[in-house]
């Protein structure tokens, strides 16, 4: 086995409350983990593009490389992998309620739903074709999943548009177009729902956050950064992974940058093009970077 060493440096933050709201004053200290993925030595990650943790500490990782998916334990152990014959080539992993593993495949313009060990249980789109029809994706960016299990895909590079499926993949609806105007947008990249059951959009190459009613209704606009990457922890704070600016955000519910950190660089704690991101159950952060080819853990005390 060979062991990736990843860390961070320790890191002053605010929380929010169980509400939502920023409780003040509440310091947050993360510490550097110093073996925090063992994997075999056929697997050599290529850019680490998502992350997500399941209900029991599992971390899934997504590469662009051998076995695309990775799935680790709580304590870095490899436990298995897969993907070469399905997946072309890595972006966004998200992980619903039922401990399903969803990718997006921009290289097969696909959204695809695994069980937890890897068997194939839905596909959307076609396969190996881009198109903008409801059954069509063109470079699908990240899903998300309503309280009901509804789903969303930011269908991002090719149709710039948010899609909403029903928990079994019937299409619902869908909004937006390429543009800088509200509720267009330029490359949606990641999205997550929040705890209000609003959508929350990394518009990345208009620098910003747009947050919309289920029905695709505009609400808010949070601009000043550009959103690779978004994730709550379990106490509903809102983390970015700015790749653009090689720092993780920490963002209240305002859309306020209230603590960034990290800087472009190979040390634990800096970055290399941070593209996603994922908290587990206590609050610890795994950060994904392109070009580092690597994944950070953050460990909160």
């Amino acid at each position: 086995m060979k062991s990736t060493s990843l860390a961070c440096v320790a890191l002053g933050l605010v929380s929010l409350s169980p509400f939502g709201s920023l409780a003040a004053a509440e310091a947050i200290d993360f510490q550097a983990d110093l073996a925090f993925a063992e994997l075999p030595d056929s697997i050599t990650l290529g850019a680490c593009s998502g992350v997500a943790v399941n209900s029991e500490g599992n971390v899934y990782l997504f590469h662009r490389g051998k076995q695309p998916i990775i799935c680790i334990d709580p304590k870095g152990r490899f436990i298995r992998s897969w993907g070469d014959d399905l997946v072309g080539s890595a972006h966004g992993l998200r992980i619903d309620s039922d401990d399903n593993v969803w990718v997006t495949d921009i290289g097969n313009h696909q959204v695809l739903k695994f069980t937890a060990t890897g068997k194939l249980l839905l596909a959307l789109g076609k396969a190996g074709t881009a198109g903008d029809a409801i059954d069509q994706f063109n470079k699908p960016t990240d899903v998300a999943f309503g309280a009901d299990g509804e789903i969303y895909v930011t269908d991002g590079y090719g149709n710039n548009r948010v899609m909403n499926f029903t928990p079994n993949g019937g299409f619902l609806a869908q909004w937006g177009e390429a543009g800088n105007g509200p509720g267009q947008f330029n490359l949606p990249h990641t999205v997550v729902v929040d705890r209000q059951g609003r959508i929350l959009v990394g518009d990345r190459e208009n620098d910003r956050i747009q947050v919309f009613e289920s029905s695709g209704k505009l609400v808010a606009v949070w601009p000043g950064f550009a959103p690779f990457g978004l994730a709550y922890d379990h106490k509903g704070q809102l983390f970015v992974a700015d790749g653009r600016a090689n720092k993780v955000l920490q963002v209240d519910d305002s859309g306020k940058v209230v603590r960034s950190w990290g800087q472009q660089g190979t040390a634990p704690g800096e970055y290399q093009l941070p593209h996603m991101l994922a908290a587990d159950a206590v609050g610890n952060l795994y950060v994904g970077e392109i070009k580092g080819e690597r994944f950070q853990k953050l460990i909160r005390k």
